[in-house]
C-alpha cells in the first residue's frame, strides 16, 4: 500500500528547497513588467524618465508617459519629423521599407518599399527628404515630383561603404557618416568589401562636390550639430569591429567647410553599468546632446542625455536597444525613439535645435 504521508526526510528536503527559493527571491526581487499596450497605464511620474542631475529636471515632465507607438519591425532606425505633413518617417532596414506615423490619429503605414535598405533620414530646408541607402551605398534626395536624385555615391572614384546618418547645415551643405555597416551583412544591405576608410563627408551646396571632412574615427555613426552649428558631434561605434576603438562621442569645432580640434565629448561608460554603444544623436536648443544607446541591458539601454559640458544628466529607459532618435511634434518637444523592434515617443520640456 502506498504511504500517503511524506517521510520526515522528504519534508525537510521540501522545506529547505522552499526556504532557498524564498531567499533567492528576496535577493533578486522580480520587477513587474511594464504594460506597453496602455491597458494598465503607468503611474505618474513615469519611473523610466530619470534625472541623474538637477539640470535635467527642467526637461522632465511629471505627468507624461513614454509611449510605444508601434512595434513589429526588425531593426528600426532613422526617425525624421516632417513639420508640414505632421508625420514621422523612419526605416526598418532589414525589411527594406520606410514607415510613416501620422500625428493626426497615430496611423502607421509603409511609406516607401523598396527603400534601398535605408538607414538615416532627414529633411532639408526646402522640405525634401534625404536618405542614406545601405543597399545602394548612396545618399539620395526625394524630389517634389517623386524622382530620386543621387547626392553622393562615390568618393575618389570608389563606391561609398554604406552611408548611415545625415544632417543638413543652413548653408545647404549635407553632412553624413559612412561606417559601412550595411555593406558588411546581407541583412541590412548588400554584402561586399569596404573600399574606403570609414569617414564623415560633406556635400558642398555650390558645386555638389563630395568632400571628406574627417576619418579620425573608427566607425562614425550618429551625427549632429550644436544649436549654433559651431560644433559637430559624431558617435563612434567602431568597437563592433575594432577592439581598440573607444565607445564614445567625439566633437570638433566647425571651421567653415572643415573640422578642427577633434576631441572626446563623452565616454559611454556608465558607472556600475559598463559601456554600451552610442548610435543616433540630436541636440536640443540648450545644447544638450540626446543619445540613443544600448547593448548593455536594463538601466542603460534607451536614451541618455548629456549637458554641453559632457556631464550625463538624464535617462529615458526603454526595454529595447535604442538605435536612433529625433525631436518632432508641433512644438518639436517630442522625442521619437526608434528602438530595435518598436517606435517610442515621450513629451519633454526640451525643444529640438534643428529641423529634423
Amino acid at each position: 500500500m502506498r504511504n500517503e504521508h511524506p517521510t520526515r526526510r522528504a519534508f525537510l528536503a521540501t522545506a529547505l528547497a522552499t526556504a532557498a527559493a524564498e531567499k533567492l527571491a528576496a535577493q533578486s526581487p522580480q520587477v513587474p513588467q511594464r504594460d506597453w499596450t496602455g491597458t494598465n497605464p503607468v503611474r505618474y511620474p513615469d519611473p523610466d524618465i530619470i534625472s541623474l542631475d538637477k539640470r535635467f529636471n527642467k526637461y522632465k515632465l511629471g505627468n507624461t508617459p513614454i509611449r510605444r507607438l508601434h512595434t513589429g519591425m526588425l531593426w528600426a532606425e532613422g526617425p525624421a519629423w516632417n513639420g508640414v505633413g505632421r508625420y514621422l518617417v523612419w526605416s526598418d532596414i532589414p525589411r527594406d521599407v520606410q514607415m510613416r506615423w501620422l500625428d493626426d490619429d497615430g496611423h502607421v503605414s509603409v511609406m516607401r518599399n523598396p527603400a534601398g535598405y535605408s538607414n538615416g533620414n532627414t529633411f532639408d530646408y526646402q522640405g525634401r527628404q534625404l536618405s542614406c541607402e545601405h543597399g545602394n551605398r548612396r545618399v539620395v534626395r526625394y524630389e517634389y515630383d517623386g524622382k530620386v536624385t543621387v547626392i553622393a555615391d562615390k568618393f575618389n572614384g570608389k563606391p561609398l561603404n554604406a552611408p548611415n546618418d545625415i544632417v543638413v547645415h543652413p548653408d545647404g551643405a549635407i553632412w553624413f557618416t559612412d561606417p559601412g555597416y550595411g555593406a558588411l551583412m546581407h541583412y541590412e544591405g548588400n554584402k561586399g568589401a569596404l573600399e574606403l576608410k570609414e569617414a564623415v563627408y560633406r556635400v558642398d551646396p555650390q558645386n555638389s562636390r563630395l568632400e571628406m571632412v574627417t576619418d579620425e574615427i573608427h566607425k562614425p555613426n550618429g551625427i549632429c550639430f550644436s544649436p549654433d552649428y559651431k560644433k559637430l558631434y559624431v558617435a563612434d561605434s567602431g568597437s563592433t569591429h575594432y577592439p581598440e576603438a573607444p565607445k564614445n562621442i567625439k566633437v570638433w569645432d566647425v571651421d567653415g567647410k572643415s573640422l578642427r580640434r577633434g576631441r572626446q565629448f563623452v565616454s559611454m561608460e556608465m558607472p556600475g553599468k559598463g559601456a554600451g554603444f552610442a548610435d543616433g544623436i540630436r541636440a536640443d536648443t540648450d545644447g544638450n546632446i540626446w543619445v540613443g544607446c544600448g547593448w548593455v541591458g536594463p538601466g542603460y539601454d534607451g536614451v541618455q542625455v548629456f549637458a554641453p559640458e559632457g556631464d550625463r544628466i538624464g535617462q529615458i529607459l526603454l526595454p529595447e536597444i535604442c538605435g536612433n532618435l529625433c525631436f518632432g511634434g508641433r512644438k518639436r518637444n517630442v522625442v521619437f525613439m526608434a528602438a530595435s523592434q518598436s517606435l517610442y515617443a515621450v513629451y519633454t520640456e526640451a525643444v529640438g535645435a534643428h529641423i529634423a
